[in-house]
């Protein structure tokens, strides 16, 4: 059981933190209002008051790299509270401020918590499908289609990724990187790519494609599209 009083000198000492850098801000010393909050949290980690406080800073002062460990630190607080929109709102802002930034590991974590049924065997599955050359392959069990996305963003490839296991078959299209086209349990486009967001186990591998695809997917970026589906699938659960 906690002790009440380290409780309270906890909360004070956040409450303190947060006056201070109300007063450097005022005073117009940013950096030390940002020190002081980064000295709070080093006793104070889980505090969404001071990492939210700091990102704002940060963006205020174009510390963007800052601004996008403080988006990924406070994702992973609120999807512990089940504060999932809030979760899906620092991912995303976080991959606008730093785009190198890879919130794959985030965007599964919210699948797991969200949907405990999806998440895949601890074991490696066996592919259902011979494989031919394959730029990028692997096992949903070890690799999660965002994952996958991700590398093939980065690498701006055009071309199809497959996934497939015993029970269905789902493909992804890409031109330079940016998903356009998704087809799966006979939908096309959007609908076509939640069900593609379900499909969590058996194999996937990314076929290059010399020619590009009919864009029916027009979102404004992977990411967006990525987080607007888990919605959806959220609203429709």
């Amino acid at each position: 059981m906690a002790n009440p009083s380290s409780e309270s000198e906890h909360i004070s000492e956040v409450d303190t933190a947060l006056l201070d850098a109300e007063l450097f801000i005022k005073y117009k010393a940013p950096e030390r209002a940002i020190k002081r909050l980064r000295t709070a949290l080093e006793s104070n980690p889980r505090s969404i008051q001071l990492r939210e406080r700091l990102r704002e800073i940060c963006i205020a002062e174009k510390q963007n790299e800052e601004a996008a460990r403080q988006c990924l630190a406070l994702a992973s607080l609120y999807i512990e509270r089940d504060d999932f929109d809030s979760a899906y709102d620092r991912l995303l802002e976080a991959k606008q401020l730093d785009a190198r930034i890879n919130i794959a590991s985030g965007l599964e974590a919210i699948r797991r918590a969200r949907r405990p049924d999806l998440r895949p065997n601890a074991t490696a599955t066996q592919s259902t499908r011979k494989m031919g050359y394959a730029t990028l392959a692997g096992d949903l069990a070890v690799i999660s289609v965002f994952d996958a996305i991700q590398v093939i963003e980065n690498a701006k490839l055009t071309g199809t990724l497959t996934l497939t296991n015993e029970a269905q078959t789902g493909r992804v299209f890409f031109n330079y990187g940016k998903i356009v086209d998704a087809e799966a349990a006979g939908a096309t486009g959007e609908p076509g790519f939640r069900q593609i967001v379900e499909i969590t186990r058996g194999s996937f591998d990314f076929q290059s494609s010399a020619t590009e695809f009919p864009a029916r997917i027009a979102a404004l970026s992977n990411t967006n599209l990525i987080l607007d589906t888990l919605r959806q699938l959220d609203e429709g659960k």
